[in-house]
């Protein structure tokens, strides 16, 4: 396998040093992006979450057909409360797994998100408003009574009069309060240690279009060992279409990748139901839409992709 992606490699290296990068839109046609519709798309994914930044990388390896200071972007320690592979479990004991929209070559969405396995079997029991006389106002104590306002318990201290007060010439100093908190440290058992990713997008000029890295690391910030980021993918896509790779803009360590060979494909798919639903999808949101379908391959990583949008042009 690592000869086969070796050679794969080399020749999509090759590719892409004879090739210039897309400047005309395909966006429609393809599911695809040219670079500045990469670079507006990025602009408008940093402009609606702060956690989003551009890097610019080493500049060893900038790539000329990108900005020097927009080569890729990155938003980092994403936290990972839980491994993918235990959730799937969970799914599939429960029942809540479920294809939407399955066509005839068996493709279709996944619903990364099911329904609980299971419910209480016990709820509070709430009284209705129906069933309580708002009449009965006897039984309603009035607002004195609860501040001793009606007869005093008998064994209540009595609070002496101040005009029969002597002074009997103690004066002696009470001993004075600290007028601040002393803080102190939580304990360990207290503070949630998880996993955290950088998850970074970088433009890829052979399949022309973004691409998702992955770098993780443990409760202790030290950095994964790749067989334990696949715990964090969904294992439909582990060893399968996500690898461990060099990063186009790093120089330090390796990084696991979601292969972008179908990305276009999906992405087509996506854009053709919009427009059959009457929307005209915006270039724009392209890395919003990417991002959500992303979720599906590592869904325990929760970075941000939200916004308030409509997928087509009638959008707020």
């Amino acid at each position: 396998m690592q000869v086969k992606q070796k050679v794969y490699e080399l020749y999509k290296g090759t590719v892409e040093r004879v090739t210039g990068p897309r400047t005309v839109s395909a966006f429609l046609e393809k599911g695809v992006l040219s670079v500045p519709e990469f670079i507006l798309a990025g602009d408008n994914l940093v402009s609606k979450c702060p956690t989003w930044s551009w890097e610019a990388g080493d500049p060893s390896k900038r790539k000329p057909y990108l900005p020097s200071d927009k080569q890729f972007l990155v938003t980092r320690n994403v936290p990972c409360l839980r491994r993918a592979v235990a959730v799937e479990e969970e799914y599939d004991a429960a029942g809540a797994e479920v294809v939407l929209d399955d066509d005839e070559d068996g493709e279709g969405w996944l619903a990364t998100h099911g329904l609980q396995a299971s419910e209480s079997k016990e709820e509070e029991d709430i009284p209705s408003m129906d069933t309580l006389d708002i009449g009965k106002v006897e039984e309603i104590k009035s607002i004195p009574s609860y501040f001793g306002a009606g007869e005093k318990p008998d064994d209540e201290e009595d609070i002496p009069d101040m005009d029969t007060y002597e002074d009997t010439g103690d004066h002696s100093t009470a001993t004075p309060q600290p007028s601040y908190f002393v803080a102190e440290e939580p304990d360990d058992d207290n503070i949630l240690l998880t996993r955290t990713y950088d998850v970074s997008i970088t433009y890829d000029k052979y399949y022309q279009t973004p691409r998702v890295w992955l770098t993780g690391y443990d409760e202790a910030r030290m950095p994964l060992k790749p067989e334990l980021v696949f715990q964090d993918i969904s294992q439909d896509h582990a060893h399968k279409t996500v690898t461990i790779e060099d990063h186009p803009h790093l120089l330090v360590g390796q990084h696991a990748s979601v292969h972008p060979c179908k990305h276009a494909a999906v992405m087509k798919k996506i854009i053709d139901v919009i427009v059959s639903q009457g929307g005209a999808p915006e270039v724009d949101k392209y890395l919003f839409i990417f991002l959500k379908f992303m979720a599906s391959v590592i869904p325990t990583i929760e970075y941000d992709y939200t916004m308030d949008f409509d997928l087509g042009s009638t959008s707020t």
